[in-house]
């Protein structure tokens, strides 16, 4: 049991070592996860006003971010000074969404139908990106700092590092919950609203799959589905507390995972060299999957 209450979102530090929940009590749960595969708590992260609805590491796994329901995203190291670093205020909404850039920018997306950019030394908002659709998820794709988003109004939108503009918006048949990519195979991975996920080559910006199961139904608005390191699967949480694992070669659903979750998953990450996939759901509990 993470928290008394709910868990929204949770993700491995690139290393593997820590996983980080974030939770309907303000804080950021830190387990280490290195040794056993059996957790034990290694720390929290306070500071902030509101429940935390999105994480994400930087590249060196030095910096913790966390974007909140109070209209703020947050900057945490996490190290033995566990001290609140930065704050970055600005929307007038939710943020649903935050990502480091590179190591001097980052971005936040939310519910006020606008994608920010901070830098990080100043703390100050440097530009605005205005969507005109609330903003459920975003990924950074290349060093240049191209983003890929995915929105409300059912459009992934695909924007230029350099002009700030979009420059390609592929249409799709529900609202967007989640985006993950893999910069190998250069593949998207989409969760729908319409309880299915797309797999998405951007190389010609076709579907690939589009995978679906009669049991799965997406919990929330936000919610989270992955890809496997290797990127021969897929893996999302559904309604029920089941988790589904898709083959990304042959479309088909490979493997269901169930009777540990009595409420809906939220959220999911893949441990980066593939020994875990941890699942979280709404009332407060977080499980490890392994072989």
């Amino acid at each position: 049991d993470c928290t008394e209450l709910e868990v929204y979102t949770l993700l491995f530090q690139p290393s593997g070592s820590i996983l980080a929940t974030g939770c309907s009590d303000k804080m950021v749960h830190l387990w280490d996860v290195s040794s056993t595969g059996q957790p034990y708590k290694y720390g929290s992260l306070g500071g902030s006003l509101g429940a935390i609805n999105a994480l994400d590491f930087d590249n060196e796994g030095a910096r913790l971010l966390a974007g909140c329901s109070s209209d703020t995203a947050y900057i945490w190291s996490y190290g033995d000074n566990r001290v609140l670093k930065h704050t970055f205020t600005g929307h007038s909404g939710i943020i649903r969404t935050c990502k480091f850039i590179s190591g001097t920018k980052l971005a936040t997306g939310s519910a006020d139908r606008l994608i920010k950019i901070w830098d990080l030394q100043s703390q100050q908002c440097t530009r605005n990106l205005f969507v005109g659709s609330k903003c459920h998820d975003l990924v950074v794709i290349d060093a240049i700092g191209t983003m890929i988003s995915g929105h409300y109004d059912k459009k992934i939108r695909i924007w230029d590092a350099y002009t700030d503009k979009c420059r390609t918006e592929l249409q799709c048949n529900a609202a967007i919950t989640s985006l993950y990519y893999n910069a190998e195979k250069h593949q998207l991975l989409a969760c729908l609203r319409d309880d299915t996920l797309k797999l998405i080559d951007l190389r010609q910006n076709n579907v690939l799959y589009t995978f679906n199961h009669d049991d799965f139904k997406v919990s929330t608005d936000t919610n989270k589905a992955v890809l496997s390191p290797d990127g021969r699967y897929a893996c999302v949480g559904s309604q029920d507390g089941t988790i589904f694992i898709f083959n990304t070669t042959n479309g088909m659903c490979e493997t269901e995972l169930s009777k540990k979750h009595t409420t809906m998953v939220t959220s999911v990450a893949w441990h980066p060299e593939g020994r875990f996939v941890a699942s979280c759901e709404k009332h407060r509990r977080v499980v490890l999957w392994s072989d």
